[in-house]
C-alpha cells in the first residue's frame, strides 16, 4: 500500500479521535463534572460541550431531578420500650454536583443513616400511640435535620415519609383487642342512647295523652253539670210555675223510694225519717177528699157564705180541687194506694237486706239503716 495513503489514514483517525474527545453532548436534566489532569475544572450543562481531549475527562454525571429513595425497615425503641419497624420514604433532588460529588463519598448511604439516626433521637421520645398518631410531626422534625445536614453535600430533602410502622406481633394484638373493646363501647353506649331516647318519647306521648284523656274527662263532666243544673233548674222553674202543693210534692217523694234499691253494687240503703210523714201527708189529702165526696153538703160547710169564701181564696191561691165523684179522685187515690204500697215494699225489701247482712238498724225520723 502507498504510504502516502497509509498516512492520510491515520491522520483522519487521530482527527476522528480528537474530535470525539473534544466534544461532549450533556442530556436534559443532567450534570457532568470535568476534571482537568484530576483536578475538578467544571460542571457541563446539558448541550454540547467542547474539552481538551487527554487532559480532560468526565468524572461523574448526575441526575439533577427530583428522585425517590425507599430504605429499608428500621427498628426503632420508642419512650415506653417498644420496638417498631419504621420504613421512610425520602423524596431529594441534587442542587449542587460538585458538592454532591467531592463532599460526601456516597450521598444515598449518608442520608439513609441520618433519617436512621434522627428517627431513633425522634421517636426515643414518644411512645406507641403518640409514635402511630404524630407522622406529621415526625416527618417534619426529619426533613428540617435531614435538609440542614445535607445542605452543604448539595443535596436539597423535599419531602420525608414515614411509609409504615410495624410494632410487634403481640402489640398488634393488644391493640386490636383495645378496638374491638372500644367498638363494642360505643354501641352499646348508642343502644342506650336510643332506648333512653325511646322511654323518653313513650312518657312524653303518654303524660300527653293523660293529659289529654284528664281535659276530656274534665270537659266531660263540666258539660254533665251544666247539663243537670240546667235540668235541676227547668224542673224547680216548673214546679214553681205550676204551683204545686204538699201533697203533690209528698207524692213525687215516695216516687223515688223505689230506685234506692235498684243498684246491684249497693250495700246498704238510706231510709228518710220523713217517709212516714210523707205517707201520712199522702193518705191524710186523699182520704180526706173520698170522705168529704160522700159527707152531705151541710156537714162539709157550716155557713155557705163562709164555704164560698174558702172556696174563692182556693181559687185565689191556685189550690187543684178536685170534685166529688170524679175520675180524677178515683185515680189519686189509687196512685197514692200503690205509692204507699210501693213505699212499704221498698221498706221491707230494705229491711230484709239489711237483717241479712247481719246488721240492722230501725228506722226513724233522721236515722239511716245499714250494712
Amino acid at each position: 500500500m502507498d504510504p502516502v495513503v497509509v498516512l492520510i489514514l491515520v491522520a483522519a483517525l487521530v482527527v476522528m479521535f480528537l474530535v470525539a474527545a473534544t466534544v461532549r453532548i450533556v442530556p436534559q436534566a443532567r450534570r457532568y463534572n470535568i476534571e482537568r489532569f484530576g483536578r475538578y475544572r467544571r460542571t457541563l450543562q446539558p448541550g454540547l460541550n467542547f474539552v481538551l481531549p487527554v487532559a480532560d475527562r468526565v468524572n461523574t454525571k448526575l441526575d439533577v431531578r427530583e428522585q425517590v429513595y425507599s430504605s429499608d425497615p428500621k427498628p426503632v425503641i420508642t419512650e415506653d420500650n417498644l420496638v417498631v419497624n419504621i420504613d421512610t420514604v425520602l423524596y431529594y433532588q441534587i442542587t449542587d454536583p460538585r458538592a454532591a460529588a467531592y463532599e460526601v463519598a456516597d450521598y444515598l448511604h449518608a442520608i439513609d443513616q441520618l433519617t436512621v439516626t434522627t428517627l431513633r433521637n425522634v421517636i426515643g421520645s414518644m411512645d406507641l400511640e403518640g409514635t402511630l398518631t404524630s407522622r406529621e410531626e415526625i416527618n417534619a422534625r426529619l426533613r428540617a435535620v435531614l435538609d440542614d445536614a445535607t445542605g452543604k453535600w448539595g443535596i436539597r430533602v423535599n419531602r420525608v415519609e414515614i411509609k409504615a410502622i410495624d410494632p410487634p406481633n403481640t402489640i398488634k394484638e393488644a391493640m386490636e383487642k383495645q378496638m374491638r373493646a372500644e367498638r363494642d363501647k360505643r354501641a352499646a353506649i348508642l343502644h342506650a342512647e336510643g332506648e333512653r331516647q325511646a322511654k323518653i318519647l313513650t312518657a312524653e306521648g303518654t303524660k300527653q295523652k293523660d293529659i289529654l284523656e284528664a281535659q276530656g274527662t274534665q270537659q266531660a263532666m263540666i258539660l254533665r253539670a251544666d247539663g243537670e243544673s240546667k235540668a235541676v233548674e227547668l224542673v224547680f222553674q216548673a214546679v214553681h210555675r205550676n204551683n204545686a202543693d204538699a201533697k203533690v210534692l209528698a207524692y213525687k217523694y215516695l216516687e223515688t223510694l223505689p230506685h234506692l234499691a235498684q243498684s246491684d253494687n249497693n250495700t246498704f240503703w238510706v231510709i228518710p225519717g220523713e217517709l212516714t210523714e210523707a205517707i201520712r201527708t199522702v193518705t191524710t189529702a186523699f182520704g180526706d177528699q173520698s170522705s168529704a165526696t160522700g159527707a152531705p153538703p151541710s156537714a162539709r160547710r157550716a155557713d155557705g157564705t163562709a164555704a164560698d169564701v174558702a172556696d174563692s181564696d182556693k181559687d185565689d191561691v191556685g189550690a187543684p180541687e178536685i170534685e166529688p165523684n170524679s175520675t180524677l179522685a178515683l185515680d189519686a187515690v189509687a196512685a197514692a194506694d200503690e205509692a204507699a204500697k210501693q213505699a212499704a215494699v221498698a221498706v221491707s225489701d230494705a229491711k230484709a237486706e239489711a237483717e241479712a247482712a247481719g246488721e240492722t238498724r230501725l228506722p226513724g225520723r233522721g236515722q239511716m239503716s245499714g250494712e
